[in-house]
């Protein structure tokens, strides 16, 4: 066998089999998105350094970004993200747009992370943002979102949770505890590094990055203080909101929740898989200054994002992952012969036109081998019209199934057809 020049390291190619998925999760969260209102929309997959560089953070700009110099010389960046050329959006018609507004978006991105199972380097991602409101109202339906579209897909509160924070409340714990504002940037970053690590490199990391033993405890015991959203009024309303939309057992609080990128300023959250392999499904939060930052006026927003690859993975570790045709039609028109042709092309013909996707064989073939081609492509049912059926006036067709085969008169095809489909649908 010829040496087959290997694809790039980290890119993705969808089979047929990969593609159905695909499309069924993009129907998916099409349908939960416009349930709550929000509209489609999308932004360039390119776009200058300079907008990530301000507010992302140095681990999405500097190790995770596809970033090159253009023929004029200006660094640009395949997108990694998209809640920042939103903004940037935004704040271009921000005069022009009425408030508050809800948008998603499902389409491909960009990072340079070391490729393993549940992570690539291109994926697509659902990208869902309510602006305009600063409230935990706003906060609580777009988390309501995301509860709804894990139920849809059929999963339960005990295969998946959405772990919430608040920002605003571990500032004010820090200070409590003796960390100064201008060191809580830094220590969010050590926050958001504790499920990636053990307690002992963890512990090392802190240390590390300028923090002394009597801090390091302190930041332990903040992070593992399960009880500290009591004394958040905007946690406790949060919580009794979701109630109210009936997926409060799909949300708990978690003060390790705290979000890499530097834009969010609220509360923040994670959905994970909370079987044994733990894994980050998606995650979002609230930003009250993003508009603003990118030239727009003062304008807040809370939103996620949800990557294409680690989904699938965990409802099929559940066994509920659907099982998808691949092949759209379920009808394949044999041709017997050359005499025959026409009428076969008909066939198809007459089934389109009734909105009933058909595939004609390409060729006159043996029955045996045209059967055997329609059992392995997926197809349900085989039709037949060859010379005999021609001079009767009738058409043979096959259950590929069952191996019955019925004849019924040409005139009958659409009726026939659209029966014998709604019968197979329903066994």
């Amino acid at each position: 066998m010829k040496n087959i020049i290997p694809a790039v390291k980290g890119t993705r190619e969808f089979y047929p089999e990969d593609m159905v998925v695909r499309q069924w999760l993009y129907a998916l969260i099409r349908e939960v998105s416009e349930s709550f209102g929000y509209q489609e929309y999308d932004g360039p997959f390119l776009e200058t350094l300079e907008l990530y560089a301000a507010k992302s953070g140095e681990e999405l700009v500097k190790e995770q970004s596809f970033v090159f110099n253009d023929r004029g010389g200006n660094e640009v960046a395949l997108r990694p993200e998209l809640t920042l050329s939103l903004a940037r959006m935004i704040a271009q018609r921000q005069n022009e747009l009425v408030f508050p507004l809800r948008w998603w978006s499902f389409g491909p991105f960009w990072r340079y992370e070391k490729p393993q199972k549940g992570r690539t380097r291109e994926f697509f991602q659902w990208n869902a943002d309510l602006i305009g409101v600063d409230s935990p109202q706003a906060d609580a339906e777009v988390i309501a979102l995301c509860a709804t579209f894990f139920k849809k897909a059929g999963l339960v509160p005990q295969e998946v949770q959405i772990f919430i924070n608040d920002r605003q409340l571990m500032e004010t714990e820090l200070i409590k505890r003796g960390f100064p504002q201008e060191q809580h940037k830094n220590v969010f970053r050590m926050i958001d590094r504790r499920d990636k690590l053990s307690l002992a490199g963890w512990e090392a990391f802190v240390k590390d990055n300028g923090c002394t033993n009597e801090q390091f405890v302190q930041l332990r015991a903040v992070i593992e203080d399960k009880e500290l959203w009591h004394s958040s009024p905007k946690i406790t309303h949060i919580f009794q909101i979701l109630d109210f939309y009936g997926v409060g057992d799909y949300v708990s609080y978690d003060p390790r929740i705290i979000r890499g990128l530097d834009y969010y300023t609220g509360i923040v959250f994670e959905a994970k898989d909370i079987g044994e392999k733990n894994r980050a499904i998606l995650g979002g939060g609230h930003y009250a200054n993003l508009v603003e930052d990118v030239g727009g006026n003062s304008l807040p927003g809370v939103g996620f994002a949800m990557g294409d690859v680690v989904f699938p993975l965990v409802l099929e570790s559940y066994g509920k992952l659907p099982s998808l045709p691949t092949m759209p039609a379920r009808i394949l028109v044999t041709v017997f012969d050359d005499d025959s042709y026409k009428a076969s092309v008909a066939l198809c013909n007459r089934l389109r036109v009734v909105d009933i996707n058909a595939v004609l064989y390409p060729e006159p073939d043996k029955l045996g081998k045209q059967f055997k081609y329609a059992d392995r492509c997926g197809f349900k049912a085989a039709l037949v019209i060859g010379p005999d059926e021609l001079s009767r006036g009738e058409i043979v067709l096959k259950d590929l199934a069952t191996r019955e085969q019925i004849s019924f008169p040409n005139e009958e095809l659409e009726d026939r057809i659209k029966q014998w489909l709604a019968a197979e649908k329903s066994s």
